[in-house]
């Protein structure tokens, strides 16, 4: 006890020497803890925006395997080739429905395409012959895509904004994956003189029709290389997988094209979960593919911010070191017969060394409370600048799925993992500097303390009192 008090009553009578001390640690206190505050902000971000992105799976072409041996410049190789294209195995919704029943498998969703001819409508068509190939525009064998989505979470045309609802039915997203019920091209509709509620049918190759009614009608942000009068998807009809399915019950001969997507717990178990793919009957020309790539492209920038706060942060603790140290010399020079005197009625060494430790123990503690709340109150609003860009990029897009969906102010909730990082301004400081910074700023602070005492303690080993008292006299 009398350690502690004699520190104290040292730190009183050098104030100058303390509070020049307590000032340093002050400042390294408040940059410390901006900089942790924004680390801890940064790692909020990359966490935002890895769980902005759901960790999807879908299938692909196994190009590397299609293409081996290949040859392009012998005939009967292009003649190979093409018979593997055409005859890579195809997968049903069966086969899906399958493949998702995996325990590293969350949730899917699909979306199942087929091709129909107009019955009521006319497939919208100008054909401008193209002088650079000599052919004309739009040569497919039939009229119109019909592409059932099983889900919004699938309608990924809507959600990135390529597709736009321009008008909607009421309450049409109540009905939209139950039953006869389409979305077409305005261009489409208005190259039909269509409008809402009306009905149009389809039918097969076989004569079979199939009647829709029309709940809305979207539009395609125009494509920068599209040379045709109309957009990509003038002659895309969207429904619900569902309506696709029975038209594709009802005959047979209809074949669908299914595009799956599959929601996995983690990207790891992508190997394993190929393997049992191909288990399953999926044909070994098929690869499965990730988003991660996508998923981790918007934390670059957040995390050039959290290696600069760090290497910021490492500079601060240097030199903050080295001034502390060299103060701290300085210090015992000045205080030289002091340590004699001390030595000579019998204090230890230890004793001593401990004196000089606990002074600049309560000095730091000091100036570490101080610094932290300086930088605590700083920090907050340090950080929700950082924010500010990401919340207010996250309520626009939030926005404009709504408007995809031609419904303002959708929920974006409801998309949650398709892009959106879920980004909130701190109401509190201790939402920012929380248990965790104030743990590390008090480790930084006492190793620093404990660094810069190294001059102390070299010293009061090497000094003898005699000596000093000697030359003291």
């Amino acid at each position: 006890m009398y350690i502690l008090k004699n520190a104290w009553i040292s730190i009183k009578r050098n104030k100058g020497r303390n509070i020049l001390i307590g000032i340093i640690i002050l400042i390294i206190a408040c940059a410390a803890t901006v900089t942790l505050a924004i680390k801890n902000t940064a790692r909020d971000l990359i966490n935002s925006y890895k769980s902005a992105y759901d960790k999807e799976v879908t299938i692909g072409f196994n190009r590397e395997n299609l293409m081996k041996d290949f040859n392009p410049g012998q005939e009967e190789n292009r003649e190979e080739m093409k018979d593997r294209f055409q005859n890579i195995g195809n997968y049903t919704i069966s086969d899906v429905e399958k493949f998702a029943d995996s325990k590293y498998i969350e949730s899917y969703y699909y979306t199942y395409s087929i091709n129909l001819n107009g019955n009521s409508i006319d497939k919208a068509e100008i054909e401008v012959e193209d002088n650079r190939f000599g052919r004309k525009d739009n040569q497919s064998n039939y009229d119109f895509t019909v592409t059932g989505y099983n889900s919004m979470d699938a309608m990924s045309e809507f959600i990135t904004g390529t597709y736009q609802i321009s008008e909607i039915v009421d309450n049409a997203w109540d009905v939209a994956f139950d039953g006869n019920y389409v979305f077409i091209n305005k261009e489409l509709a208005d190259y039909n003189n269509l409008k809402l509620n009306d009905k149009i049918t389809l039918e097969d190759d076989d004569g079979n029709t199939y009647q829709f009614e029309i709940l809305g009608i979207f539009e395609e942000k125009e494509s920068e290389d599209n040379m045709s009068m109309f957009s990509n998807s003038v002659n895309t009809i969207v429904t619900n997988s569902s309506a696709v399915n029975d038209i594709t019950n009802s005959n047979e001969n209809i074949q669908g094209n299914v595009r799956p997507t599959f929601i996995i717990d983690n990207y790891d178990n992508v190997e394993k979960l190929q393997e049992e793919f191909y288990s399953k009957g999926l044909d070994s020309n098929y690869i499965l593919q990730t988003n991660e790539d996508l998923a981790m492209s918007g934390t670059s920038s957040i995390k050039n911010i959290n290696s600069f706060s760090t290497t910021f942060l490492i500079i601060t603790l240097i030199i903050g070191g080295i001034v502390l140290f060299v103060i701290n010399m300085i210090n015992i020079r000045e205080r030289k017969y002091e340590i004699g005197v001390l030595r000579t009625i019998g204090i230890s060494k230890f004793e001593l060394t401990l004196q000089f430790v606990c002074e600049l123990v309560i000095v730091a503690l000091i100036s570490l409370s101080l610094g932290a709340g300086i930088g605590a109150v700083s920090s907050k609003s340090i950080s929700n600048n950082l924010l500010e860009n990401e919340i207010s990029n996250s309520q626009e897009k939030t926005e404009e799925i709504g408007r995809n969906f031609g419904k303002e102010g959708r929920v974006g909730g409801d998309f949650k993992g398709k892009g959106m990082p879920v980004v909130q301004a701190y109401t509190s400081i201790d939402a920012v500097v929380d248990v965790k910074v104030l743990v590390e700023l008090l480790g930084i602070g006492l190793s620093l303390v404990l660094v810069s005492s190294i001059a102390s303690m070299v010293s009061i080993q090497r000094f003898s009192p005699l000596t000093i008292l000697k030359e003291r006299s």
